[in-house]
């Protein structure tokens, strides 16, 4: 794990990652017009060509998406995004959850294996104990793309949310909004690549902002957290019973936010404001809720996500080179940016700029094959 040598550091990984293509275009040479007219023919036939469905994917292809963990509604949004791109292709795609045990995600990467799929899906989980299945995939000629992943492997494209960027826009808001200063909670859970990258820059959060002081920090990943966060929350607000003593929550994760909201609204302590990261069509009500204390957000849309998983596969799956890593950006959603009326993450681009729209991992080949999903 990684740890911040100083503050000039986190300073720079503070920064918005950009992850980007170079498209090399030859230079035009001077030659006479018709021979400029048999090169202009020539690149049409190649379009043409570009557009026709690669030949590994004119058979029905198969996707095994694994996940450490499905819990929530971002789970449940990403996994739409997995199947919705994957029958748009005309596939197939078998989701397996190892409900937070390491050992059986990995026999899931080997079980995948022995049923020769076209490509794997991972969702989180930790290079230590998926290493070892994945590189043996690799050698077996099967794609894998991972997601909110630590594992660096050649040939493995790994995806991830962009989790310091996550971490900094949610914390500097919370920041602006108490003018730096101020008591705030703290909800986190280690054990998670993306847990980890968003706590390096909660520790240089502090460094930064020293005048916020934590009062209490907890959290547990359970097949119940957004209850067990409520039950927890429940007890910090007893402890700290008056108006002042804390001003904030930050949750870096969204069922974490939606624990903590129920309990503040529960015990009637809306004064303390909820900064959260992730974002679901449910944590969209509750944040417009009238006087929801679910103020902020950052997130990429889940849904999404997924949908960028499966294009990268695809191109692996066509032979085309895909980058080693790509970080989605993140958008600050905030509730006074939402309208009187109730929304879903479908409509939210209207009010959030760039919300859902990453137009990454399309090979023009895509609207061919989907085209052809249509008839089947």
């Amino acid at each position: 794990m990684k740890r911040v040598k100083s503050f000039l550091f986190a300073g720079f990984i503070f920064g918005t990652i950009v992850t980007g293509c170079t498209n090399e275009q030859d230079a035009m040479s001077s030659k006479p017009a018709k021979q400029e007219s048999t090169k202009k023919t020539t690149a049409v036939n190649t379009s043409s060509e570009q557009t026709a469905i690669p030949e590994k994917l004119k058979k029905p292809i198969k996707i095994a998406a694994i996940m450490q963990m499905s819990i929530g509604t971002f789970s449940s949004q990403y996994i739409s995004g997995v199947k919705e791109q994957v029958q748009k292709f005309g596939g197939d795609v078998q989701i397996y959850n190892a409900d937070n045990d390491l050992t059986k995600m990995a026999s899931y990467v080997e079980t995948a294996i022995t049923q020769n799929v076209d490509a794997i899906l991972l969702d989180h989980g930790r290079a230590d104990a998926l290493k070892g299945p994945v590189e043996k995939a690799v050698a077996k000629g099967i794609p894998v793309v991972a997601f909110d992943n630590d594992l660096n492997i050649p040939g493995v494209t790994v995806i991830d949310q962009d989790d310091y960027s996550l971490a900094w826009k949610t914390l500097k808001t919370l920041a602006e909004d108490l003018n730096g200063e101020g008591n705030i909670v703290t909800i986190w859970v280690g054990g998670f690549t993306p847990m980890e990258r968003r706590h390096v820059i909660y520790d240089a959060f502090k460094k930064r902002y020293p005048n916020i002081k934590e009062v209490a920090k907890f959290g547990t990943a359970s097949a119940n957290t957004a209850l067990d966060t409520q039950t927890q929350m429940e007890a910090i607000l007893k402890k700290y019973p008056n108006k002042g003593d804390i001003d904030a929550v930050f949750a870096t994760w969204d069922e974490f936010a939606k624990g903590a909201t129920r309990a503040i609204q529960q015990a009637g302590r809306n004064e303390i404001k909820v900064y959260g990261i992730d974002l679901s069509d449910e944590d969209l009500q509750m944040m417009q809720q009238p006087n929801s204390p679910w103020v902020a957000t950052t997130a990429t849309d889940p849904a999404e996500v997924g949908r960028v998983q499966v294009r990268f596969a695809y191109q692996k799956i066509a032979g085309e080179k895909t980058p080693n890593i790509y970080s989605l950006e993140p958008h600050l959603v905030k509730q006074a940016d939402l309208p009187n009326k109730q929304i879903s993450m479908k409509s939210l681009h209207e009010y959030i700029a760039g919300w859902g729209q990453s137009n990454v991992a399309i090979s023009p080949w895509m609207k061919t094959l989907e085209e052809q999903g249509k008839t089947k």
